[in-house]
């Protein structure tokens, strides 16, 4: 096997723990506040934020991904002694406690923790991917597969990142102009901005 696809296979390899640090220490993954136990042997582990998005079921018929919808969703925070409390067949947005910003050579890969899911929560949907670039609060889509209500405490060890080395740096990492990011800084857990799809096609 050629020299450089050998290199290219080991860049894409998922980064250790050792790594992790050595990346941390270096400023170029970013994970903040960084809890003293959070590095794991091949992960960093994120804790819930305090703001929540819960769905208006009562305002529309439906959704039509070509519309926004402002009302759709409304903000709810908790403190450190009242837990939310996500229903059985309920969906909501939450937020990470920590700030995560990736380098453009490394990309993120958001899992759920694994003792969570076998009480019937499901962190992520689709939300697993962070690009290379990414600078935010990561939101979580919550939902409850279980058949009893399930209470989610701020600061809980709620999610784990990994991270992969990409063969070279992206061209355009997320954020950049070039790609028109729709969530880059976000602070809270974000409602779809999926229309922004179809706002941009008619401006070309």
């Amino acid at each position: 096997m050629p020299v450089a696809a050998v290199a290219r296979i080991m860049a894409a390899m998922v980064l250790s723990d050792r790594t992790i640090r050595r990346e941390i220490e270096a400023g170029r993954i970013v994970v903040d506040p960084l809890a003293p136990d959070a590095i794991q042997p091949a992960s960093v582990d994120l804790r819930l934020g305090k703001l929540f998005r819960v769905f208006r079921n009562s305002r529309i018929p439906y959704i039509d991904v070509k519309r926004e919808y402002p009302d759709l969703t409304e903000l709810v925070e908790i403190d450190e002694d009242t837990p939310f409390i996500l229903h059985p067949g309920e969906f909501a947005l939450a937020v990470t406690y920590e700030r995560v910003r990736l380098p453009d050579d490394i990309v993120g890969r958001l899992e759920g923790k694994s003792s969570l899911g076998r009480l019937g929560l499901l962190i992520h949907s689709t939300a697993g991917y962070v690009d290379p670039g990414w600078d935010g609060y990561l939101t979580l889509e919550l939902s409850n597969v279980a058949n009893l209500p399930i209470a989610l405490y701020y600061k809980m060890k709620v999610s784990q990142i990994s991270f992969l080395r990409l063969s070279e740096p992206a061209e355009h990492p997320y954020g950049s102009a070039a790609l028109g990011s729709k969530y880059q800084g976000q602070a809270e857990p974000t409602p779809s901005r999926y229309y922004l799809n179809f706002l941009q096609r008619k401006g070309e």
